[in-house]
């Protein structure tokens, strides 16, 4: 029997098929084999259209089947994981109303933060553990202010990943989690946000059924099964935001362990096991896979928006045309640690929670035209997202996350020879690299789900590490000299000096 996950993403849609024996994948494809668009009709804007993500499964799905010759009633169940923190507004007829607006679209700040103000910084924290910052409920705030004749026809809201459930199966429902992260979860109360409701003046009746994270949500529909090529009827059993869900597919499950991520956003993920949050909610809480008000099993998350999209953009415009990211790498690393002096602050895409929703931009700071060419660029470019990812487990540090082993798939950033051994020295963790994603992560939560493994930890069993890095010792002064250098650039540009 097989299990089929799917990862929505913002840069492209992924499809994976694993072998519910053996827990190793089968095929994958994701599509657009470009980057998925996002749309910013202004500063700070960022959207894109739900179509886009159906269209995109479908033609993840096509090739996974004809690359697998796997047949449809042999699949068993589906599961989905997706981008966080997006807002998808549906009529009664399951019509999109406008286009999402996702992860790092900060036009919500000003709501968010004027509802932390007035609901109460100590309310907000001891019972969301967040600040409503720029999260979907802030979004849909943004929304109802601003397109109210949007607003009034809406009949559900839903998170990205509800909504490819919804169009998989015709039901409409969320998760706890999925819940926690539009910043819409009371965890004190264990249910749905009364004061968040009434502070924004949202219907309750907006939001959708809850379902248990790994559950069978929704079946197949004879039309989403024709349009996909599957089996009407086969059930869909998990859906996770993507950061959880990364976890999940490391088998980060429990207190202590790490994982992280370097895709478009770049993120450091911590499991809990007491509820806990930052006072100045510059790294975030929600509720992980496996958690229960009974066992309250959170996440801490620190996602910083500028990391791989940095880098995507120094392929696009500082490197030849036909330069791959291998290549890239290779010439980055000819360059010292340091890069004699230029420093660059990765923070060009959208407001950056951990440095309190600021929107500062990207900045290259010391550059000369005498010293600097295209590697000490690129090199610079590892670096300060590198440096990004210190400066905010510095801040989770704070709060008793303390990372001495980081969890990755050997994908993204993470293939970069030059950011693993940057990130473990100044970390001083060990870096853990394994062969898988969030679509075989997806697939494997569908597996739990549907009773087919008896805990998340059976359905990870089959998890290889396929590399170690260690911090190199011999090149630790050297990157802290750099990393103090960064850090130093950037209080100043927080006090506005530069």
């Amino acid at each position: 029997m097989y299990l089929l996950g799917y990862d929505i993403g913002s840069s492209s849609v992924k499809a994976c098929l694993v072998d519910a024996s053996t827990g190793q994948t089968c095929a994958s494809a994701f599509y657009p084999k470009q980057e998925m668009p996002i749309k910013a009709v202004r500063q700070g804007w960022a959207e894109q259209e739900p179509a886009d993500w159906w269209a995109n499964l479908k033609a993840a799905t096509a090739e996974v089947l004809q690359t697998s010759r796997v047949a449809k009633k042999d699949i068993s169940a589906i599961g989905i994981s997706y981008q966080m923190h997006g807002l998808v507004c549906v009529d009664k007829d399951l019509q999109v109303l406008r286009p999402s607006i996702i992860w790092c679209d900060s036009r919500a700040v000003p709501y968010g933060e004027k509802a932390f103000q007035k609901i109460g910084e100590q309310e907000c924290l001891a019972h969301l553990l967040n600040s409503p910052g720029n999260f979907t409920a802030a979004k849909l705030a943004w929304v109802k202010e601003n397109e109210p004749e949007v607003f009034n026809k809406i009949y559900k809201i839903m998170l990205p990943g509800d909504y490819i459930a919804a169009r998989l199966t015709g039901n409409i429902c969320t998760t706890a989690s999925g819940l926690s992260e539009g910043i819409f979860w009371d965890f004190a109360e264990g249910k749905v946000s009364d004061t968040v409701l009434d502070y924004f003046g949202f219907d309750k009746n907006i939001i959708p059924d809850i379902v248990p994270t790994f559950s069978k949500q929704g079946v197949l529909t004879e039309a989403a099964a024709h349009e996909l090529g599957l089996a009407a009827g086969t059930p869909v059993c998990y859906r996770a935001g993507d950061q959880p869900n990364n976890a999940l597919s490391l088998n980060v499950l429990q207190p202590g362990e790490i994982a992280a991520t370097a895709g478009t956003s770049g993120v450091v993920y911590g499991v809990n096991g007491q509820i806990n949050y930052d006072p100045a909610s510059r790294v975030n809480t929600f509720a992980h896979v496996n958690y229960m008000p009974q066992l309250p099993r959170t996440g801490v998350l620190l996602c910083i928006n500028g990391t791989g999209i940095l880098n995507s953009w120094a392929k696009k415009n500082l490197t030849c045309e036909g330069m791959n990211y291998s290549e890239m790498n290779h010439l980055a690393a000819s360059a010292p640690v340091g890069a004699d002096g230029l420093s660059v602050l990765p923070f060009g895409n959208g407001a950056e929670r951990m440095l309190g929703n600021k929107e500062l931009g990207c900045v290259f700071n010391g550059l000369s035209f005498n010293i600097h060419d295209q590697r000490y660029l690129l090199r610079a470019v590892q670096e300060g997202i590198v440096f990004s990812f210190k400066y905010g487990i510095e801040i989770m540090q704070s709060i008793g996350i303390d990372p001495k082993t980081i969890r990755a798939g050997n994908a993204n950033m993470f293939l970069s020879p030059l950011f693993r051994e940057a990130l473990a020295t100044i970390t001083d963790a060990t870096i853990e690299l394994f062969d898988t994603d969030g679509a075989a992560g997806a697939a494997k939560g569908a597996g739990v789900g549907a009773g087919m493994y008896k805990s998340p930890e059976e359905a990870l069993a089959s998890l290889k590490r396929i590399s170690v890095i260690e911090p190199n010792s011999s090149l630790k002064e050297e990157y802290q000299k750099a990393y103090n250098r960064w850090e130093n650039i950037l209080n100043n540009v927080l006090r506005h000096e530069i």
